[in-house]
Order: C-alpha cells, then structure tokens, then sequence
C-alpha cells in the first residue's frame, strides 16, 4: 500500500498552531490596494484561526485525522 501524500496546496496554506488549532492568512491583500483603506489592509495582514466547520476537511487534507 502506498503511502497517503498530504495536499500540496493545503500544505502551503495552513499551520498547525501548538494547541492544534490551524492558522491561515487572510486573502484579497495581493493587488488592487489603491481602492482599499489603510486599516482594511492591515486588518489582512495579521493571520487568523480557521473556521470549527473547515477544520476536519483541512486536517483531512494535511493527513492529520
């Protein structure tokens, strides 16, 4: 039996906190800043908690479940 590869792309985008909460970063920061305001963009700067209902997809995704 092979063994189980984790999600390139889930692999890139999430961490696993030291509580075994999973942290992620906020999107829509990459172009198109001229339009947004000064505390919106630093609102997206700063990493957040993944959502209860996502966590077990996610896990499934990093081979953690």
């Amino acid at each position: 039996m092979p063994k189980m590869k984790t999600k390139s792309s889930a692999k890139k985008r999430f961490k696993l906190t030291g509580t075994g909460k999973l942290k992620r970063k906020h999107a829509f920061k990459s172009h198109i800043l001229t339009k947004k305001s000064k505390k919106r963009k630093l609102a997206l700067t700063h990493s957040t908690l993944v959502h209860k209902s996502d966590e077990n997809s996610i896990k499934e995704q990093l081979r953690l479940k």
